[in-house]
């Protein structure tokens, strides 16, 4: 008699009847998400051989684990939740699974299955392949049997069938919503050709529509790849670092803001944070492009999903997973692939209209021809070919394949191409814009500089107490983050400062801080503080920074002194820029800071212009300036602030690592890494695209055109047309593909 059985899920019914053949197992305790397998036995019981069959489990199941809704098991058997585990066990009393003894199991390594699309290609080539041995067994057949014509035309008919099999079901989707697209027309011709006996010619069509269009699935299958490796390099899973020392490992959705996560080499960092302890490298490559390993110490920046190479490394959770450098590029990617570009756009125009165009127009060249020209409709002769037969080969040569697919097949490998290296375009509308700017606007902050001040000295009076100046101040500072207070902070650590501890800790409003040290007052904060108190006169004489630098004025017993900071300019700003002038492109400061510290800079690297001291509505104003003799403006920024002015360009590109929200929201394009020498890079891809695109709609356009006259004067026969048609589509294809291989950020502008 059969066990009575409530409803169940699926996999829990597998994990029942395991349990069932294996008596000396108590329960399971599967969690799909971390991967974690347990069984539960009665004391120490010899497990030979169980690992293999519940792997073989695990496998059989494997693609319903994701599911929450386990159902229910059979009578005999529980089932219960503990977090994301699940447990399926025997019955049995709360006594009795106190004595069960867990012992973990091997995960066991399943080959995920490959996804369809991800096949297309492949399944396409196939189909091409049968289709091209068909044609040549049918073409052998008839010269090896001419008195047996069935025999020919049977391998004519397989090669029909295997390569209008594609066409086929795509005409069926398309006819269902009243659409023609260029699949009918092949299909049409090809249709056409069997009924004037020009079965070899059917099957050449069919053949290479069906090879170019397992060529395009290829591109497009490698554009989509380059791409899917960011997403593969996504952590899944994190070790935090408990108050007691301990580790605890989680999934990296429950990681929170200043988690102490470790990482060992070897593995992902799984959230963007601060290095807090230990020294490695990382690669960096999935994120920038670059190969070399980044070196890593306490206060570096790292990323997620980039790799931790040698060290163990813990470090301070600065964003969230969901708000990662890496998952913003995976969503701007994923947005950049929805976005389409003006001529794409225009291509877009040749469907359903231009499809009915060219049927129309092959219609009437038959009468033509028939009716005007007096050739024979339906029956070719060895002297001339039928109105009919000249009509098809009109119909395949003016389709346009190779024109619609010559813009998104160059944008996608663009994109790919940029994603892989450190620069995102938010669709294709950028990679053509970029390449037409005639004047490049940068913010000085965060972009020309790097945007995180560094202690250049420190000064005492009396002289020679330096390093109590530094001391007193990392004292104050360590309680604070201003960006002032963590580089000073990150100096004196570097240093190896003392931290001194600090009583009565007090930020005053727009001055400093105040606190105690044994009792004694300290301050910390701008001039004003000396200005305004006993020491007034004798701060007018001190001498001022310099304006490129920041300082910081303590004040404790017996003591004043003063540390001074400088934003550092980013190695590579004077080479990128005397580039961009080299290919005729202004450069612009927009920054709010003082005259003389943008002066300073802009002399430094070799600026064409400066335009100092503006807030963000005159920002805006400078780029509408900018725009007034017709030249089209980039703006490169970070910051809050430049959010508007990004707005108001032509093209807008953000720092991607630094960048505000507000500025990648506006951005058009996103320099990953924080990397400056990303838009030269970006600057030679675009152009590198649009001649990419030049060619192609050359090659697509020049053909149709040709091929049409020539069939128009009666001088192409069909198997020549299809071969010009298709050719022009693989070529179109490959010429693409140029912008995904073999090419760097020293070569990205070469060839045009």
């Amino acid at each position: 008699m059969d066990t009575p059985r409530h409803p169940v899920g699926t996999w829990t019914e597998q994990l029942v009847e395991f349990l069932r053949t294996q008596p000396a197992v108590s329960a399971v305790r599967i969690d799909p998400t971390a991967q974690r397998l347990e069984v539960a036995t009665i004391g120490h019981v010899a497990l030979d051989g169980l690992e293999d069959k519940l792997a073989e489990t695990i496998a059989a199941i494997e693609a319903e684990l994701a599911s929450k809704a386990a159902g229910t098991v059979p009578l005999g058997y529980s089932l219960r939740r503990e977090g994301d585990a699940t447990v399926v066990g025997r019955d049995s009393c709360s006594t009795a699974e106190k004595m069960w003894l867990w012992r973990e199991m091997e995960w066991p390594e399943i080959k995920a299955e490959p996804k369809p699309e991800d096949q297309e290609w492949r399944f396409l080539a196939l189909m091409a392949a049968i289709c091209g041995a068909s044609g040549l067994m049918g073409v052998v057949a008839g010269y090896l049997a001419p008195g047996v014509p069935w025999v020919p035309k049977l391998f004519f008919l397989i090669g029909l069938v295997t390569g209008g099999w594609d066409a086929a079901i795509d005409t069926g989707k398309s006819l269902r919503k009243g659409d023609v697209d260029i699949h009918f027309l092949m299909l049409s011709v090809a249709i056409g050709a069997m009924f004037i006996d020009a079965w070899g010619e059917a099957v050449l069509l069919l053949f290479l529509f069906s090879a170019s269009g397992a060529m395009e699935e290829y591109a497009l299958d490698r554009t989509q790849r380059e791409v899917s490796a960011l997403l593969k390099s996504s952590p899944k899973r994190a070790t935090i670092v408990l108050a007691d020392g301990s580790e605890s490992e989680i999934a990296v959705e429950e990681l929170q803001l200043r988690h102490r996560v470790r990482v060992k080499p070897g593995e992902a960092f799984a959230a963007d944070g601060v290095v807090l302890d230990g020294k490695s490298a990382s690669d960096e490559s999935t994120l920038t492009g670059e190969a070399a390993p980044v070196e890593k110490s306490k206060g570096d920046q790292v990323f997620s999903g980039t790799i931790n190479l040698w060290g163990i490394v813990d470090y301070d959770v600065a964003r969230l997973p969901s708000e990662s450098t890496l998952q913003k590029i995976i969503r701007l990617i994923q947005t950049a692939q929805k976005l389409k570009a003006p001529s794409e756009r225009f291509t877009d125009r040749f469907g359903t209209g231009y499809t009915y165009a060219v049927i129309g127009g092959s219609t009437l060249m038959f009468l033509v021809w028939w009716q005007g020209f007096n050739l024979p409709a339906f029956v070719n002769t060895p002297e001339t070919r039928s109105a009919f037969y000249r009509a098809m080969t009109l119909m395949v040569v003016a389709s346009p394949c190779a024109l619609v697919l010559s813009i998104p097949s160059a944008i996608l490998a663009a994109i790919a191409w940029g994603a892989r290296h450190g620069v995102l375009f938010r669709g294709g509308a950028a990679i053509e814009k970029l390449a037409d700017i005639g004047v490049v606007a940068l913010d000085k902050t965060g972009t020309l500089t790097t945007g995180e001040l560094n202690v250049v000295i420190a000064e005492s009076y009396p002289h020679g107490r330096e390093r109590e100046v530094l001391e007193l101040a990392y004292a104050l500072e360590s309680k604070s983050q201003h960006p002032i207070a963590r580089a000073i902070v990150r100096h004196a650590r570097a240093n190896g400062v003392a931290e001194l501890a600090v009583a009565e800790f007090q930020s005053l409003t727009g001055q400093g801080l105040r606190g105690t040290i044994d009792g004694a007052t300290l301050l910390l904060g701008r001039r004003e503080l000396l200005e305004s108190g006993p020491l007034a006169e004798w701060a007018k004489k001190l001498p001022a920074a310099s304006a490129e630098l920041s300082e910081v004025w303590v004040i404790g017993r017996g003591l004043v002194g003063r540390i001074l900071l400088k934003d550092q300019i980013r190695a590579e700003s004077r080479a990128v820029l005397a580039e961009l002038n080299r290919h005729g492109i202004k450069t612009v400061m927009l920054t709010g800071d003082r005259r003389q510290t943008a002066e300073a800079v802009a002399r430094e690297i070799g600026l064409n212009e400066v335009r100092a001291g503006l807030s963000p509505e005159d920002k805006v104003a400078a780029i509408q300036s900018l725009r007034a003799d017709s030249r089209k403006v980039a703006m490169v920024g970070d910051g809050v602030n430049d959010a508007p002015c990004l707005a108001a360009a032509d093209v807008s590109v953000a720092m991607g690592a630094r960048g505000s929200d507000a500025a990648l929201e506006q951005a058009e394009v996103i320099l990953m890494h924080d990397r400056i020498e990303n838009f030269l890079a970006a600057y030679r891809l675009s152009r590198r695209a649009r001649s990419v695109i030049r060619q192609n709609l050359a090659i697509s356009l020049g053909v149709v055109i040709v091929m049409v006259i020539a069939t128009a004067f009666g001088a192409v026969p069909l198997a020549v047309g299809v071969a010009a048609h298709e050719g022009s589509t693989i070529v179109v294809c490959l010429n693409s593909l140029r912008l995904l291989f073999g090419q760097n950020r020293a070569e990205a502008g070469a060839g045009e």
